[in-house]
């Protein structure tokens, strides 16, 4: 705990595995919804919301693990010095 409460430790990468598989979920259901529901329901428009939706999750979500991933390279680099 102590970790966390004086920022030793970062806890956002903990996070973004639940933040994506959240996305992903909200990807599908938008997209599902979008084919079956509805006055103008388009099949092809839900398949690619499910498609675009999960692409852009995964590439979000890697992007911002390199991030950290590039502060615990720094941080090891300060830390030999």
């Amino acid at each position: 705990m102590k970790d966390i409460f004086f920022f030793d430790s970062m806890l956002t990468p903990k996070i973004i595995t639940f933040v994506y598989w959240l996305l992903l979920l909200g990807s599908v259901v938008s997209g599902v919804s979008t084919m079956f529901v509805g006055y103008d329901a388009s099949f092809v428009y839900g398949l690619f919301i499910v498609v675009s939706g999960c692409i852009g999750a995964r590439i979000w979500c890697e992007l911002l693990i390199v991030l950290f991933k590039i502060h615990g390279n720094l941080q090891k680099i300060a830390s030999k010095e």
